[in-house]
């Protein structure tokens, strides 16, 4: 069985929520939303990474994660 919780927002929050969530269950709704924010967010965040670093700089980054990723090993 799933635990529920109640989440307070006021009245007019709550409406305009509705009506964009239309038929679809709160916790899925409210999970895309989050989603969907998160997503934005680390666009942002490479949008300004990009603006602060040279095109070499960040393909110099993408090379380091690239190999720590095919280097990395838990013992």
């Amino acid at each position: 069985m799933r635990n529920y919780s109640t989440i307070s927002v006021p009245n007019d929050v709550k409406k305009t929520l509705e009506k964009d969530k239309g038929s679809r269950e709160w916790g899925e709704y409210l999970l895309e939303l989050y989603k969907e924010a998160t997503e934005i967010r680390k666009k942002r965040a490479l949008e300004n990474l990009a603006k602060l670093l040279s095109e070499n700089e960040l393909n110099n980054i993408l090379e380091e994660s690239r190999r720590f990723r095919r280097e990395f090993k838990l013992r």
